[in-house]
């Protein structure tokens, strides 16, 4: 049996043509996993419900003008929630647990007809830049399996760069969308904070969570987007569409760069020259390259290591075995909720410990507060710097993807993958990352596009625009 089309456009346009059929495309993604997801552990559970979905799909495909996702194989991260299925954030504490409801985004994928392969491993609670966290597998890089997916979106990023699937969706605190997306080597899409409801989301940082895509291409994951964009009445703080730059043709911008990123001494020789080849090409086709300040930017890690770790050990609180997943008995109440939250991993355990500490009485003037003021100014930064360009564009990583195990034993050094793309988060505005060409051992590297908040189909256009340009360089 041949594979799965390449990009996902490709396969709805064989869809809607007659040339294919859902259960064809369903049928080559399921050959794919079971031929390699051995090896690269993407998924955690391939659902039992494809004939529904399927018919579903037909269903879909025969009304007049259906979505282009109808009949299209994607994967859902393991803490986003689907009715009556397993969801477990790849936690031990929620061994078992059947979602009671369907996230938003989930259900809007169903409404569109798209076919809902599995759910895809992760860092436990998203709490890792490298899907070893997981308590029930590792995943592996498709391009080189001695090495990590990134995280903490792993297994939806490996599942896309292997073409298990042709799209899938991850969630993004940190960059758990973006840098996943480089190290394997596809188009991962954090929109603006409130553009994609929350709803059935596993929350870790309240403030910084967001739901996006994982696809083959910038037009692909614009297909996603379109799906799961808008208001949701369920989540106060959804934007509406019209709170959204309108869409615009992809074409040739004003492009921001930060100095200190890219001399940021961290960065590896191969990222900054395939950085540089690619300002050029951006020169040659008609960008405008501009060189912008970003007052605070170099601070942004140590206000997203407060922030998310004080909500995170706020939204962790109610995993004590009463309402979810297994329970653990020990001596009384409080000794069964301690041992229940033994459950959690050493990360888990780690983030709670030190956002429990940030929150604690006379620390959280010193460190909390301060984050916070911080935020709002480090907001006021990036919003000086658009009014001089259309986006900024940084490496989305410092370097490759390392090997399984490297950092595991060196949290701090975890902690920095996420230099470049913590900032987007803080500020929440939308940033997208997309191939940016191989390193010298001919593992992917990404690029990212950061734009104004709201701007998320301005940033999608010019994505679009950037990644032929890219192409073209060698």
């Amino acid at each position: 049996m041949s594979s799965l089309p390449s990009t996902l456009l490709q396969a709805s346009q064989a869809l809607q043509k007659g040339e294919v059929g859902p259960e064809e495309l369903t049928a080559r993604s399921l050959e794919r996993i079971n031929a390699r997801d051995g090896e690269v552990k993407a998924f955690l559970e391939v659902f039992d419900d494809l004939d529904e979905q399927i018919a579903r799909a037909k269903a879909k495909l025969a009304a007049p003008n259906p979505s282009p996702l109808a009949g299209i194989p994607l994967a859902i991260k393991d803490n986003l929630l689907w009715e009556g299925k397993r969801v477990s954030a790849a936690s031990r504490i929620l061994e078992g647990y059947i979602a009671p409801y369907t996230a938003t985004a989930v259900a809007r994928l169903i409404d569109a007809g798209a076919i809902i392969v599995g759910r895809t491993n992760m860092d436990e609670f998203a709490m890792g830049s490298s899907t070893e966290h997981s308590a029930y597998q590792q995943t592996r890089n498709p391009h080189d399996t001695s090495r990590v997916p990134g995280g903490s979106s792993g297994g939806s990023a490996a599942a896309v760069a292997d073409g298990m699937v042709l799209g899938a969706l991850g969630s993004d605190t940190g960059g758990s969308i973006r840098q996943p997306a480089a190290l394997c080597g596809v188009v991962g899409f954090k929109p603006t904070y409130g553009a994609v409801s929350r709803y059935g989301l596993i929350a870790m940082g309240s403030s910084l969570d967001v739901v996006g895509p994982l696809a083959p291409t910038v037009e692909d994951a614009a297909v996603i987007f379109s799906a799961i964009v808008g208001r949701d009445p369920n989540d106060a703080t959804s934007l509406t569409e019209t709170q959204l730059a309108p869409k615009r043709d992809p074409g040739p911008v004003r492009v921001g760069v930060v100095r200190e990123v890219v001399e940021h001494q961290g960065l590896h020789r191969d990222v900054r020259e395939r950085f540089d080849a690619a300002l050029q090409a951006f020169t040659d086709a008609g960008c405008d390259i501009v060189e912008v300040e970003i007052p605070l930017l170099r601070e942004a890690l140590a206000m997203y290591y407060i922030i998310m770790p004080a909500e995170a050990s706020t939204n962790l609180a109610r995993f004590d075995g009463v309402r979810y997943g297994p329970r653990k008995e020990g001596e009384g109440v409080f000794g069964d909720i301690t041992a229940t939250r033994g459950l959690f991993g050493a990360e888990v355990k780690r983030r709670i410990l030190l956002g429990t500490y940030v929150l604690s009485s006379g620390y959280y003037d010193a460190y909390y507060r301060t984050a916070r003021r911080a935020r709002g100014a480090l907001r006021q930064s990036f919003a000086q710097a658009f009014a001089q360009v259309d986006v900024i564009a940084t490496p989305t990583t410092t370097a490759s993807a390392f090997r399984l195990g490297e950092k595991t034993a060196d949290p701090l050094a975890m902690y920095l993958e996420d230099i470049f793309t913590v900032p987007a988060n803080i500020a929440g505005i939308p940033a997208l990352s997309l191939p940016m060409g191989r390193d010298t051992q001919g593992l992917p590297l990404g690029m990212q596009l950061m734009a104004p908040f709201g701007a998320d189909w301005p940033l999608l256009a010019t994505a679009q625009f950037i990644e032929g340009v890219l192409q073209g360089v060698s």
